[in-house]
């Protein structure tokens, strides 16, 4: 997304997108990358240890030590094995606030050839969010990890509260 890219020009971070990392892992036509695009294609979470993996191997090979993971973790269970197995916990947390209407106009105007760009997956997507991922949103917020970002104004409004989140 153009905020992470602006973060990585600006201070060197290293970015990540599950998705992306994930997107990949389908195209490899592995039995394990076959089972995430049947799942992602569904709207559904991929098990923790295999995104968690794809991660660690990425963070690993980038040779750096500042990382900025988009997507991820989904769910409180994919928060729990990622500290576990990786021993790293956030400092940040960005939550980009928006409302579901502008969220599924975004999507479905980005025209990436996504399978999970449809309405039907848009809708599951959100009721999964709000079921499996605003938990881990509170849980950070009870340490007073989570930035939360006004999504819905424009890109280059959006980045000064992104870049006023990330030099505190």
């Amino acid at each position: 997304c153009m905020q992470s890219s602006k973060l990585v020009d600006e201070f060197g971070v290293v970015h990540l997108s599950a998705g992306d990392l994930l997107r990949a892992h389908m195209k490899s036509g592995s039995k394990d990358g076959n089972m995430v695009a049947e799942m992602i294609k569904n709207g559904q979470i991929v098990p923790s240890h295999v995104t968690v993996s794809l991660l660690e191997a990425a963070m690993q090979k980038s040779g750096k030590d500042k990382f900025l993971i988009d997507g991820f973790p989904r769910n409180d269970e994919n928060r729990a094995a990622f500290e576990k197995q990786t021993g790293i916990a956030p400092v940040c947390v960005l939550f980009f606030d928006c409302a579901e209407d502008v969220m599924q106009e975004r999507l479905l105007a980005r025209q990436e050839g996504r399978t999970d760009d449809n309405i039907e997956t848009i809708k599951k997507r959100f009721k999964v969010f709000k079921d499996q991922s605003m938990p881990v949103i509170e849980y950070y917020e009870s340490q007073n990890k989570v930035a939360k970002i006004d999504g819905e104004k424009s890109p280059d409004d959006v980045y000064i509260d992104v870049r006023n989140a990330y030099i505190k």
